[in-house]
């Protein structure tokens, strides 16, 4: 069996930079960042095309930047005053002599307004004209437009302008529960589902408001809740000359708050039905129909919600009218660079191949990377990348990874989360699943939190492998999954690693430990001293490692907060790989030691399985700090200080400095990385308010306070009053 290669099926017959005779673009600007802007600027490549990057302040040193031939600075880091001004992105055109704009997906890829004025400044936009961006980038108009044409639609509600008492009056129609869904935008931001109808004007108020932030329109409508739903996504190509053709299905059913997280190729439905083949020709066709419907050209994709009681039914949801994050694994299983298809499309060219030219080779699965700690409701995570391996190891083409990525990078809570996608292909879903899960584990990013592991345990879940799948799994299965945590050999990993780079700091500065008075190692006359290493822990606890001998002689005796004693040897094989041998196990570690002065590092990094930690190495003085705060509230006292979770900005307070509110109220709500976070009381008692909307806050820092409500003091003793009656 062959593995499929990232080829166009338009080169044997449009090799190079040739459109239908007529040459390709010479040079064209990417109006994006991260991962899509590489992917996209890897084709202008291959086709001899000069390619432009576009960045923000934050962005200067990103490695999109890095990879485009040239590059033009756009504006600050707020998306609004760079990514999504359409007069800087013209300006930078004209700049750099950019004859054609590929937009990725997100940012300006759908917005009708950009695609008019490129068109104004004489611009090819690689997307479809302003006429389907008008009808399909509104919920509501493409909904309702697509089913004159025969498309079916989930039943709901779907009015421009609705107020919110016009929803709520029209919710019972629709029936609960039900989806709130906003009309601009996409990628399942902003949507939210309610179970009961006194909890409908409250979610309403919250979508509104997510709704104006993230897409600047406000405007909402509602349908109807499929249960047990799976989402079926079809991809098209349509171009100027009239054909529309569809390269099958892709299942993305694994989401989480309506998120992609795993995406597949072809769906696993279909191929576990009698007739699959059958329903694909459909679903494909319903997909076309609606591409056609708005004269589309260019690759997009037909989304349609499937229940899986029901699998011959299908609703259209929404055309995304631009490539799809998981356009990969539609590639993979047919052979196919859609992006090259986009470039010769918006050149001009015609598709050479036919609806019964497309053929579904193996199958592909794609994971999507993110900066985010799932054991913290998926909280996103900023960071600087100090160590990062995305391939390790060669495993035949089968493997294929799309990265904004590179080391030395620090992340933007400017900017969505997602880092990466890790693509694998098999000759069956099986083989796909088992090469995502060894990718995965050797996925290396030290310096920033990953899902990567809560990947593999997802990849792994029996329900998963065995292809039952619907949009509320995630949420059914997070509650059980077994994270790993910092245990023991972790500790002694880093305390060892702290004293190897220490130590040989010192040998670099010229600290000869020949000498018994200059050794570092806790040598005295009489028994020698452990050397003890205190390191802060992922939960802010504490623990010590007491390493009794000398590490670079060979093997230790270790401890852990005073426990049992155990022997322990660390092996580097590398700069960033070392090897734990802790009593009879055996532990590998991707490593890196951050320094922040000239001493001692201040973090260790370890990776392992595409699990990975970071352990702060605690001076006396941080050491004592911790365990000071630790005293001064008792065991299971929840923290009177709320602080944000993470740089970003306050959009919300709707509570008054001085207010009593109880515990789980919500107090704020910070925008950071296209999301935003509810901060909630931790306690009952008067809040102290310490920001309002529109504060730029840092991570950790305390918003609000709580001063605990006072208890009423019981002054009965035995029964007996104790206000001088009967107290002789």
């Amino acid at each position: 069996m062959t593995t499929p290669s990232l080829t166009s099926t338009a080169t044997s017959s449009t090799a190079g930079n040739q459109a239908s005779g007529r040459p390709l673009f010479g040079t064209v600007l990417v109006a994006n960042r991260g991962e899509i802007a590489c992917r996209v600027i890897r084709t202008l490549r291959a086709l001899g095309i000069r390619s432009v990057a576009v960045y923000s302040d934050a962005d200067a040193g990103a490695r999109h930047v890095r990879e485009a031939d040239t590059a033009v600075r756009i504006g600050p880091a707020a998306a609004a005053e760079s990514y999504l001004n359409i007069g800087n992105i013209i300006a930078a055109c004209r700049q750099s002599g950019a004859e054609a704009v590929h937009p990725g997906y997100g940012f300006l890829s759908e917005n009708a307004d950009f695609a008019r004025a490129l068109d104004d400044a004489g611009i090819a936009f690689m997307g479809p004209g302003v006429e389907a961006l008008n009808v399909m980038g509104d919920k509501i108009r493409s909904k309702n437009h697509v089913a004159g044409y025969g498309v079916p639609v989930v039943p709901g509600v779907a009015r421009p302008g609705m107020t919110d008492t016009e929803l709520i009056e029209a919710a019972p129609a629709v029936g609960f529960p039900l989806l709130i869904k906003p009309s601009a935008g996409g990628g399942g931001k902003g949507m939210h589902v309610v179970e009961k109808p006194e909890d409908l004007p409250a979610v309403l108020a919250t979508a509104r408001r997510v709704a104006a932030s993230a897409f600047g329109d406000d405007t909402l409508f509602l349908e109807r809740l499929v249960t047990t739903p799976r989402h079926i996504e079809v991809q098209v190509l349509a171009d100027t000359h009239g054909n529309v053709i569809h390269l099958g299905e892709r299942e993305c059913s694994l989401q989480r708050r309506h998120q992609k997280v795993i995406e597949e190729a072809p769906s696993p439905l279909l191929e576990g039905l009698p007739h699959g083949a059958d329903v694909r020709a459909r679903i494909g066709e319903a997909a076309c129909n609606a591409a056609r419907s708005v004269n589309y050209t260019g690759a997009g994709t037909v989304e349609f919600l499937v229940s899986d009681d029901a699998p011959d039914e299908f609703y259209f949801m929404e055309m995304n009218t631009r490539l799809q994050v998981e356009h990969p694994v539609t590639e993979m299983v047919t052979g196919t660079d859609l992006v090259e298809w986009q470039v010769r499309i918006a050149a001009g060219a015609e598709l050479t191949v036919r609806q019964a030219d497309v053929e579904l080779s193996g199958h592909a699965v794609e994971a999507r990377v993110y900066a985010e700690v799932p054991e913290k409701n998926f909280l996103p995570s900023t960071g600087t990348v100090y160590l990062l391996d995305e391939m390790p190891g060669d495993a035949g083409g089968r493997i294929r990874v799309d990265s904004s990525l590179v080391e030395g990078l620090e992340l933007s809570s400017s900017y969505d989360p997602m880092l990466s996608k890790v693509i694998a292909w098999g000759a069956d879903r099986a083989a796909a699943l088992d090469t995502l899960d060894r990718a995965l584990a050797g996925y290396t990013a030290l310096g920033v939190e990953t899902n990567v592991e809560y990947l593999r345990l997802l990849i792994g879940d029996p329900e998963v492998r065995a292809g039952r799948l619907d949009t509320g799994l995630i949420a059914r299965k997070l509650p059980d999954l077994a994270f790993r945590h910092v245990g023991e050999a972790e500790l002694v990993a880093a305390a060892l690693t702290s004293l190897a780079v220490t130590a040989g700091a010192a040998t670099q500065d010229g600290n000869s430990n020949e000498s018994p008075w200059q050794a570092r190692s806790g040598w005295r006359l009489g028994a020698p001293a452990p050397r003890r290493v205190s390191l802060g822990k992922p939960d802010g606890g504490v623990a010590t490692v007491g390493v009794y001998g000398d590490p670079a002689s060979g093997p230790v005796g270790v401890t852990v907060d005073g426990g049992t004693r155990h022997t322990a040897v660390l092996r580097f094989s590398g700069p960033d790989h070392a090897e734990l041998t802790l009593g009879d196990a055996v532990n590998d570690y991707s490593v890196a030691a951050v320094h922040f002065g000239p001493a001692a590092p201040a973090h260790i990094y370890l990776g392992t399985g595409g699990w990975s930690c970071r352990l702060e190495v605690l001076t006396r003085e941080a050491r004592l700090e911790r365990v000071r705060a630790a005293i001064q509230r008792d065991d299971g006292d929840a923290d009177p200080a709320v602080r944000s979770p993470m740089p970003g900005t306050v959009v919300s307070v709707p509570v008054k400095d001085g207010d009593a509110v109880e515990a789980g109220q919500v107090l704020a709500s910070v925008e950071a990385m296209k999301m935003e976070h509810q901060l909630v009381a931790p306690l009952a008692g008067t809040v102290h308010l310490a920001a309002k909307p529109g504060d730029l806050v840092k991570a950790d820092q305390v918003l609000a306070t709580i001063h605990p409500a006072q208890q009423p003091q019981d002054n009965s003793t035995n029964g007996e009053t104790t206000n001088g009656e009967g107290a002789h």
